[in-house]
């Protein structure tokens, strides 16, 4: 996972002084981002106790209560969340950044969040990845202008992290046109080595990448 993570100092600040919490079960690949994402920078990762998981008011709590920086959470999740906020008169936050991801993240879910603490402080961003990639693609620092989209499509979600490439190809791995439909292929690093006892899958997903010698394409589907 270290070189997958450690771009991610660039893009957020993480330090040793960050807070994590361990929201989401080992068996969820954002449980790897939650872990080596506080260890690989010096910070302290809390482990949320499965009751605290299911308890939103405690969840609210325990951020204020461990000093909580850096949370991840799907938005659905994050949506009972922020009514907890509000229940609790909201406050004053050290929270920093609000990760989302798992499922796609619809404007209206945060209105009443940012009617209070805007988009950028904790700072909300919105990313996308799949296990087979360690955990995020991409990544969008979310805007008021997001959330005042009227348009029915979600959020954005970004550009690729560092030590990634975001490929759309045809059936034949050839790059498309703008506003061709296509395929997402994904390169780098972060891309794993395939699915454990299951050659016939791996052959299938994971890609000779014809653009980069000896390199290798994810095929998202």
């Amino acid at each position: 996972p270290a070189a997958a993570f450690l771009p991610a100092r660039d893009l957020f600040g993480f330090d040793e002084s960050d807070v994590w919490t361990m929201f989401h079960s080992a068996a969820f690949d954002f449980s790897v981002w939650e872990i080596y994402g506080a260890l690989l920078h010096g910070g302290r990762v809390h482990v949320v106790p499965y009751a605290t998981t299911r308890d939103p008011d405690a969840m609210w709590r325990l951020i204020d209560e461990q000093r909580v920086t850096m949370l991840s959470q799907t938005p659905t999740a994050f949506a009972h969340l922020a009514r907890a906020a509000a229940r609790a008169g909201y406050g004053p936050t050290r929270l920093r950044h609000i990760v989302f991801g798992g499922e796609a993240l619809q404007p209206a879910q945060l209105t009443d969040w940012a009617a209070h603490y805007g988009t950028g402080s904790p700072q909300l961003v919105n990313m996308y990845g799949i296990t087979e990639t360690t955990v995020h693609v991409t990544h969008h620092r979310l805007t008021q202008a997001d959330l005042s989209d009227p348009r029915p499509h979600g959020t954005p979600i970004g550009t690729p992290l560092p030590d990634l490439a975001v490929h759309l190809l045809d059936d034949r791995l050839r790059p498309v046109a703008d506003g061709t439909i296509a395929e997402m292929y994904v390169s780098g690093p972060g891309v794993t080595q395939g699915y454990l006892n299951r050659p016939d899958l791996t052959a299938g997903r994971f890609l000779p990448d014809p653009y980069v010698p000896g390199g290798r394409l994810y095929r998202t589907g």
